[in-house]
């Protein structure tokens, strides 16, 4: 299965791919989001677990999207969306922020990308027309945060691989990424190597490895990667 109207009927949404990485992450744990389709992840906590939410602009345990027209824009995310605050949020200078980066107190960060080679390097900033125009805070929080995470389609509008054997867009970290959701299948990076934990229905080895721009490996069941339906 190669052909991409096919590939559609398959494939996650950004709000499954969201909210397969939201599982993932532990109760008590300190998260960045990127900006964009990452921050579906914070939508999407299983319950009786709540991670604490970092912001590169000076933000910690802030709250969900305010309802539209009750949004205070003098409380915003690093990418510039409304947010609302909780008992005990803390607002500090950006400075401290990084410096909480940098020091290592995050958990995990979750980014998207253009690219992640099979060593765990990423690209998610261009220098190309209509890119991303810098690589800002990614560059710390992917060799900072104890695990990275990406979330991607696995392949781009026109069908290319995004996981690919070496990046050729300029690198936002060298082997920093821990796991991969995309829109077929998670996906660990391990000792330089892809190992597939988890593919969609409908898909199989051989058709994941054909969308797939270096080897899949696996040393185990490869599981089922299923989500909740009709998610937004």
């Amino acid at each position: 299965m190669t052909d991409l109207e096919q590939l559609e009927t398959v494939k996650l949404s950004n709000a499954q791919i969201a909210w397969r990485a939201a599982q993932d992450i532990e109760d008590g744990a300190y998260v960045n989001l990127g900006i964009g389709f990452p921050e579906m992840v914070a939508r999407f906590q299983p319950e009786g677990r709540q991670a604490i939410f970092h912001t590169e602009n000076g933000v910690l345990d802030f709250g969900e999207a305010p309802p539209k027209g009750q949004e205070d824009w003098d409380c915003i995310n690093a990418g510039k969306k409304a947010i609302t605050l909780k008992p005990g949020t803390a607002f500090f200078h950006h400075a401290d922020s990084f410096a909480m980066v940098r020091g290592g107190h995050l958990d995990v960060a979750i980014l998207g990308a253009y690219e992640v080679a099979q060593n765990g390097d990423l690209a998610n900033w261009s220098t190309g027309k209509g890119g991303v125009p810098a690589v800002g805070g990614a560059m710390d929080l992917v060799q900072s945060a104890k695990r990275v995470a990406v979330l991607t389609d696995h392949v781009t509008k026109k069908g290319e691989p995004k996981l690919v054997a070496q990046c050729s867009l300029p690198l936002t970290g060298v082997a920093c990424v821990t796991r991969i959701y995309s829109s077929l299948a998670v996906i660990d990076v391990v000792d330089g190597q892809f190992v597939l934990r988890e593919k969609v229905d409908g898909l199989s080895f051989d058709e994941l490895q054909s969308l797939t721009g270096a080897t899949l490996h696996t040393d185990g069941d490869v599981l089922p990667l299923t989500c909740p339906k009709d998610l937004k």
